[in-house]
């Protein structure tokens, strides 16, 4: 039974809830806490519902009187763990491990043997089940990892899923416990899916003494939901669920899957939800506890059913079920999960697993067909990119059925390579589009799957709300107008933001003190650079909604350029005097491993003096996932391809609360942050930039702004600070309603100001953007604070897919005239803020800094 139980719910309490399940009215949490309770007839009347609210799932998916379960393998590669669960046999400690005879994780040729034993019986799935960074705890484990080459356990659970795929044909699903955003982006490519269990929201079961998770770090309730939400933003179908019985009383029970429904609402990534009941076992400080009865299970089943709905895959384990399949099937289950004919349940070895011919018959009895399915539920195969990696696609569709997407019960698993697609750069779809674009338009304002690529745009426009709403500022400008005008440095977070809502003449004033620190920085010139941009792909899964750039593969604006194409671009950059390439592209999940570094190597190799400016933080992270690199390690290699510097884009705005409004899978801000410290530390230096105007407010800014002034004290990386307006036109989240029209005039010249008094002295260079502020807009920018003008870019295509209206290029004059505007003499610049070789000055001036064939400027 549950600790700290109220009484029992009144039976019209009971009656009313039952009804309201009856009659398929959405639960409230109290609601769902009294059914929890139900016994009895009330049991059986809210079993009732829940099993129709199943078959209507069932129906709905094209297997209507379908039971699923998984033949698989237990693979555990390792039984050390830093936590200490309170109910765990699974875990055990290095000298037990010696006794008896095993060494700190199972050896490739052990985890090899036990897969090619589960694919000759005709097993599918290889469960790779550990314990939680081991290394952090036991010595033992970490000698090991060293010994044998590996970072740290995930890299060794990603190089056993490679074997596994390769030498066997098991498809991996990996439970190393929790992870972070750049482990799910490490493990994604070599697992169709994952999993972790949430296990229960009551945080006083981790916090306080005696309960069952204290001193388990990984056990903290908040961090096992961010697992999940990191797992949907990434694409990752995974697996999680609830662990009843362990002192958690029904409203925390009922919350836990509130909060599973939560998530799956928002990110759609949950594809099957495990209900497992408590077992206790000897030797485990939980041995005394009574285990979680049965009809608490079939109740809690049923609950989960009614809370999370037809569409979900909901499972109870057979082995935990005492025979009572006919009850727990009668509550709403469609699932039985693993089960193996080959290696016992590890996590509960007292238990085995039932024979699959008698889990048929028993399934049978309630009226239910079993079926194989594969570790990647039908649904997530149907869906396809971006939800599996296409180096797994070959190994899932030997196994899977073309028409269910079920498992072929008759397939034999057979190694196949794990490798990148053959197609590598193929030149494809309207590689024309950096030119079209200002002739032609973008084919739709929307690609086709926006309705589900962002996620639940409802539940989004609910989250945004909180962080959208101003706040009252009460301090006095006319004093924070003195403090930076005499130190800027000494501005308190409250003045700060005092001027950045400043309006009117106390907004003027901010815009004077900002061009005075101008002038005694950086002088009266106003700097630009002889660049071209190269989109090398528009094709993107990564769900950024502020993103208007993004296509699937199959939409019409979709394009790839070839090596050769990129080169080309370069060559013709540099024929015409630019003395840089920016460089940037979708995630797209066919490009190989080492797309970043042929793209860099391609270029260096056709015009050795361009300096290649390339590759944003995410694409970094990308890099390294897909290679298995470490970002150190990747940012080595790619400088000896030829990177030379890094935008600072990806930052959108470096706040977590906006972050995951603004993009679904982007990397978090903690990520964006640690690579551009690694590349500044191998002497890659980076602009910085900040994306604002969509659902953000002052306050925001002032944190993004503290971040940057904090990295560049400790790096000095960051050549510029680059202000980026949100173009709101085919933004997704304007169309959907939730984002604002883009940034004020009186917003652009806050933040424009205000990154010159807050980022002084730290980052000198403060850029504005002629591509999305136009002529007169960058001039007001220019003095207002701001000394550069960025780059004749010669192509655009990123503002422009979002309704930019101010063209895709400025020539030399154009530049020098928008300088002249606001009073100032230009110069060209290097991307290090050098002086330009006179040849370079000489070609730009003479071909004006723009390619012949392109169009005229827009206005």
């Amino acid at each position: 039974m549950t600790d700290q139980q109220p009484g029992r719910p009144t039976a019209n309490a009971m009656r009313r809830a039952l009804r309201r399940a009856r009659d398929g009215v959405a639960l409230d949490t109290t609601e769902a806490a009294v059914l929890l309770q139900a016994r009895g007839e009330d049991l059986r009347d809210l079993c009732a519902s829940a099993a129709r609210v199943r078959d209507a799932g069932l129906e709905a998916a094209g297997r209507p009187g379908v039971i699923t379960y998984s033949k698989k393998v237990f693979v555990p590669l390792t039984r050390l763990c830093r936590d200490t669960c309170h109910y765990c046999t699974f875990v055990t400690v290095p000298g037990r491990l010696r006794r008896e005879g095993h060494g700190m994780f199972m050896s490739p040729d052990e985890v090899l043997e036990v897969a090619r034993q589960g694919a000759a019986l005709g097993c599918k799935e290889a469960l790779f089940t550990l314990g939680d960074k081991p290394e952090d705890r036991w010595p033992e484990a970490r000698e090991w990892l060293d010994a044998h080459g590996y970072d740290d356990t995930l890299a060794y659970v990603r190089a056993m899923a490679i074997r596994v795929l390769e030498e066997t044909g098991l498809l991996p699903h990996l439970n190393p416990g929790v992870m972070s955003w750049s482990d799910l982006q490490r493990l994604k490519p070599v697992a169709p899916s994952l999993g972790m269990m949430l296990e229960t929201t009551a945080t006083r079961l981790w916090s306080e003494k005696g309960g069952p998770h204290h001193g388990s770090p990984d056990k903290e309730p908040a961090v096992r939901l961010r697992v999940l939400e990191d797992a949907g933003r990434s694409n990752v179908p995974f697996t999680t669920g609830v662990l009843i019985g362990i002192g958690e009383n029904y409203e925390e029970r009922a919350d836990a899957l509130f909060e599973l429904r939560r998530v799956q609402r928002s990110h759609h990534g949950i594809q099957e939800v495990i209900v497992q009941n408590f077992r206790a076992k000897p030797d485990t400080a939980m041995r005394a506890m009574p285990d979680a009865e049965l009809e608490e299970l079939a109740a809690c089943v049923a609950v989960a059913r009614h809370v999370l709905g037809p569409s979900a895959r909901i499972q109870a384990p057979p082995n935990l079920v005492d025979a009572e399949y006919a009850l727990i099937v009668g509550a709403g289950i469609d699932d039985w999960g693993g089960v193996s004919p080959l290696t016992p349940d590890h996590v509960n070895p007292e238990r085995p697993w039932p024979h699959i011919e008698e889990l048929a018959a028993r399934t049978a009895e309630s009226g239910y067909t079993l079926r194989e399915r594969l570790t990647i539920y039908p649904e997530f195969l149907q869906r396809g990119e971006p939800w599996l990696d296409p180096r797994l696609l070959p190994h899932v569709r030997a196994l899977a059925d073309p028409e269910t997407g079920l498992a072929r019960e008759d397939a034999i698993p057979a190694g196949l390579p794990w490798q990148e697609p053959d197609e590598g750069f193929t030149a494809s779809g309207r590689t024309d589009l950096h030119a079209t674009i200002d002739t032609e338009g973008r084919t739709s304002d929307r690609r086709e799957d926006f309705d589900a690529v962002y996620g639940d745009w409802e539940a989004l426009r609910e989250q945004a709300a909180p962080g959208m709403v101003a706040q009252r500022i009460d301090t006095d400008v006319r004093q924070a107008l003195a403090v930076a005008a005499d130190d800027p440095t000494k501005l308190t977070d409250d003045e700060a933001l005092a001027l950045l809502h400043a309006d009117g003449p106390a907004l003027d004033a901010v815009c004077r003190v900002a061009d005075d620190i101008r002038k005694s920085v950086v002088g009266e010139d106003v700097t630009y650079i002889v660049t071209r941009n190269i989109n090398f792909t528009n094709v993107c899964y990564t769900g950024c909604r502020f993103c208007a750039f993004a296509q699937r593969r199959t939409d019409a604006d979709a394009y790839t350029l070839s090596l050769d194409q990129v080169a080309d671009r370069a060559q013709q950059a540099w024929e015409v005097g630019a003395v840089e390439v920016c460089m940037q592209g979708g995630i797209h999940p066919d490009l190989p491993g080492t797309a970043y570094f042929d793209i860099a190597r391609a270029v260096k190799e056709r015009v050795p003096g361009m300096h290649v400016h390339a590759f944003s933080p995410m694409e970094v992270v990308n890099g390294a996932s897909r290679t298995g690199l470490s970002i150190r390690e990747w940012l080595t290699a790619a400088k000896e391809a030829g990177l030379d510097t890094i935008p600072g884009t990806a930052a959108e705005i470096l706040d977590d609360e906006v972050r995951w409004v603004l993009t679904k899978g982007k990397l978090p801000a903690a990520d964006w942050i640690e690579v551009v410290k690694t590349a500044h530390s191998l002497g890659i230096r980076s602009s910085s930039t900040m994306m604002y105007g969509h659902v953000d407010q002052p306050r925001h800014w002032l944190g993004h702004f503290r971040t940057l002034a904090a990295i560049q004290q400790e790096t000095g990386g960051f050549t510029e600070f680059v202000t980026l307006p949100f173009i709101h036109t085919n933004a997704p989240v304007y169309l959907a309603g939730i984002a604002r029209p883009g940034p004020t005039d009186r917003d652009n010249r806050a933040v424009t100001a205000m990154a010159r008094i807050l980022l002084h002295p730290h980052i000198p260079n403060i850029q504005t953007s002629w591509v999305k502020l136009g002529t007169e807009g960058a001039a007001e920018m220019l003095r207002s604070g701001a000394n550069d003008l960025g780059g004749t870019l010669m192509e655009e295509t990123i503002s422009r897919m979002a309704g930019s209206s101010y063209g895709s290029y400025r020539s030399v004059r154009d530049l020098v005239s928008i300088a002249e505007t606001a009073g100032r003499p230009a110069r060209p610049r290097t991307t290090l803020y050098g002086e330009v070789p006179a040849e370079r000055v000489t070609t730009a001036a003479h071909s004006d800094g723009h390619l012949p064939e392109l169009l005229p400027v827009l206005d």
